[in-house]
Protein backbone atom coordinates (compact mmCIF):
# COMPACT_ATOMS: atom_id res chain seq x y z
CA UNK A 1 0.00 0.00 0.00
CA UNK A 2 1.28 3.46 -0.89
CA UNK A 3 0.77 6.45 1.34
CA UNK A 4 -1.20 9.62 0.92
CA UNK A 5 1.04 12.61 1.60
CA UNK A 6 -0.26 16.10 2.29
CA UNK A 7 2.24 18.88 1.65
CA UNK A 8 2.18 22.65 1.28
CA UNK A 9 2.49 23.77 -2.31
CA UNK A 10 0.92 24.13 -5.70
CA UNK A 11 -0.73 21.04 -7.23
CA UNK A 12 -0.05 22.43 -10.72
CA UNK A 13 3.68 22.10 -10.01
CA UNK A 14 3.97 18.46 -8.86
CA UNK A 15 7.09 17.57 -6.90
CA UNK A 16 8.07 14.13 -8.19
CA UNK A 17 10.17 12.46 -10.84
CA UNK A 18 8.69 10.32 -13.59
CA UNK A 19 5.15 10.18 -14.99
CA UNK A 20 2.61 12.24 -13.05
CA UNK A 21 -1.12 12.99 -13.16
CA UNK A 22 -2.62 16.18 -11.72
CA UNK A 23 -6.20 15.28 -10.83
CA UNK A 24 -9.07 17.67 -10.21
CA UNK A 25 -12.88 17.68 -10.12
CA UNK A 26 -15.02 19.15 -12.91
CA UNK A 27 -18.76 19.72 -13.07
CA UNK A 28 -21.18 18.03 -15.45
CA UNK A 29 -22.40 21.31 -16.98
CA UNK A 30 -19.34 22.12 -19.07
CA UNK A 31 -18.51 25.11 -16.87
CA UNK A 32 -14.85 26.00 -16.33
CA UNK A 33 -14.06 29.26 -14.63
CA UNK A 34 -13.85 29.07 -10.82
CA UNK A 35 -11.76 27.25 -8.26
CA UNK A 36 -8.75 25.09 -9.04
CA UNK A 37 -9.40 25.15 -12.81
CA UNK A 38 -8.21 28.76 -12.84
CA UNK A 39 -4.78 27.57 -11.66
CA UNK A 40 -4.85 24.75 -14.23
CA UNK A 41 -5.67 27.18 -17.06
CA UNK A 42 -3.01 29.61 -15.93
CA UNK A 43 -0.39 26.84 -16.20
CA UNK A 44 -1.69 25.00 -19.32
CA UNK A 45 -4.30 25.74 -22.00
CA UNK A 46 -4.89 22.16 -23.15
CA UNK A 47 -7.02 20.81 -20.23
CA UNK A 48 -9.69 23.52 -20.58
CA UNK A 49 -9.80 23.22 -24.37
CA UNK A 50 -10.11 19.43 -24.15
CA UNK A 51 -12.77 19.59 -21.39
CA UNK A 52 -14.94 22.05 -23.31
CA UNK A 53 -14.69 19.94 -26.49
CA UNK A 54 -15.46 16.77 -24.48
CA UNK A 55 -18.57 18.43 -23.06
CA UNK A 56 -19.70 19.78 -26.46
CA UNK A 57 -19.45 16.28 -27.93
CA UNK A 58 -21.10 14.58 -24.95
CA UNK A 59 -23.89 13.00 -27.00
CA UNK A 60 -21.28 10.83 -28.72
CA UNK A 61 -18.71 10.21 -25.99
CA UNK A 62 -18.37 9.12 -22.34
CA UNK A 63 -18.77 12.60 -20.77
CA UNK A 64 -20.79 12.36 -17.57
CA UNK A 65 -20.52 11.78 -13.85
CA UNK A 66 -17.71 9.34 -13.08
CA UNK A 67 -15.84 9.90 -16.37
CA UNK A 68 -12.17 10.88 -16.59
CA UNK A 69 -10.40 12.69 -19.40
CA UNK A 70 -6.58 12.55 -19.38
CA UNK A 71 -4.93 15.48 -21.14
CA UNK A 72 -1.18 15.39 -21.78
CA UNK A 73 0.45 18.74 -20.99
CA UNK A 74 4.13 17.67 -20.93
CA UNK A 75 5.92 14.48 -21.98
CA UNK A 76 5.60 13.03 -18.45
CA UNK A 77 2.61 15.01 -17.13
CA UNK A 78 -1.15 14.67 -17.62
CA UNK A 79 -4.13 16.53 -16.18
CA UNK A 80 -7.10 14.36 -15.23
CA UNK A 81 -10.41 16.16 -15.75
CA UNK A 82 -12.67 14.13 -13.43
CA UNK A 83 -16.43 14.70 -13.71
CA UNK A 84 -17.60 14.27 -10.11
CA UNK A 85 -19.72 17.35 -9.53
CA UNK A 86 -23.43 17.63 -10.41
CA UNK A 87 -24.02 21.24 -11.36
CA UNK A 88 -22.35 24.11 -9.56
CA UNK A 89 -24.66 25.08 -6.70
CA UNK A 90 -25.77 23.52 -3.44
CA UNK A 91 -29.47 22.74 -3.63
CA UNK A 92 -32.04 20.37 -2.18
CA UNK A 93 -29.81 17.41 -3.16
CA UNK A 94 -26.94 18.86 -1.09
CA UNK A 95 -23.55 20.08 -2.32
CA UNK A 96 -22.53 19.50 -5.95
CA UNK A 97 -19.93 16.81 -5.13
CA UNK A 98 -21.02 13.27 -5.99
CA UNK A 99 -18.90 10.92 -3.93
CA UNK A 100 -19.87 7.83 -5.94
CA UNK A 101 -18.78 9.54 -9.17
CA UNK A 102 -15.55 10.69 -7.50
CA UNK A 103 -14.79 7.15 -6.43
CA UNK A 104 -15.31 5.87 -10.01
CA UNK A 105 -12.95 8.59 -11.27
CA UNK A 106 -10.30 7.69 -8.72
CA UNK A 107 -10.52 3.98 -9.56
CA UNK A 108 -9.93 4.90 -13.22
CA UNK A 109 -6.78 6.79 -12.16
CA UNK A 110 -5.45 3.63 -10.53
CA UNK A 111 -3.64 2.78 -13.78
CA UNK A 112 -1.19 5.63 -13.25
CA UNK A 113 2.02 5.71 -11.27
CA UNK A 114 1.83 8.93 -9.26
CA UNK A 115 -1.17 11.18 -8.69
CA UNK A 116 -1.04 14.80 -7.51
CA UNK A 117 -4.06 16.90 -6.56
CA UNK A 118 -5.44 19.67 -4.41
CA UNK A 119 -8.04 18.62 -1.80
CA UNK A 120 -10.35 17.53 -4.61
CA UNK A 121 -14.07 18.01 -4.20
CA UNK A 122 -13.69 20.15 -1.07
CA UNK A 123 -13.79 23.64 -2.56
CA UNK A 124 -16.61 24.78 -4.82
CA UNK A 125 -17.99 21.23 -5.01
CA UNK A 126 -18.83 21.45 -1.28
CA UNK A 127 -17.39 18.08 -0.24
CA UNK A 128 -15.76 17.31 3.07
CA UNK A 129 -12.23 15.95 3.31
CA UNK A 130 -13.21 13.28 5.85
CA UNK A 131 -15.37 11.69 3.10
CA UNK A 132 -12.94 12.31 0.22
CA UNK A 133 -9.71 11.08 1.83
CA UNK A 134 -10.96 7.47 2.36
CA UNK A 135 -12.05 7.35 -1.31
CA UNK A 136 -8.53 8.34 -2.39
CA UNK A 137 -6.94 5.84 -0.03
CA UNK A 138 -9.20 2.99 -1.15
CA UNK A 139 -9.16 3.69 -4.88
CA UNK A 140 -5.49 4.62 -5.22
CA UNK A 141 -3.22 4.09 -2.22
CA UNK A 142 -4.48 0.58 -1.45
CA UNK A 143 -3.83 -0.30 -5.11
CA UNK A 144 -0.21 0.83 -4.93
CA UNK A 145 -0.60 4.34 -6.36
CA UNK A 146 1.31 7.11 -4.55
CA UNK A 147 -0.80 10.24 -3.98
CA UNK A 148 0.34 13.73 -3.01
CA UNK A 149 -2.24 16.29 -1.93
CA UNK A 150 -1.23 19.95 -2.02
CA UNK A 151 -2.50 22.57 0.42
CA UNK A 152 -1.99 26.13 -0.72
CA UNK A 153 0.03 27.89 1.92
Amino acid sequence: MKSLSIIAGDATSPQAAGPKVVAHVCNDLGGWGKGFVLAVSKRWREPEIAYRAWHRGRSGNDFGLGAVQLVRVKPDLWVANMVAQRGIRTGSAGPPIRYDALERCLVALGEHAVVHMPRIGCGLAGGVWSRVEPLITGALCERGVAVTVYDRG
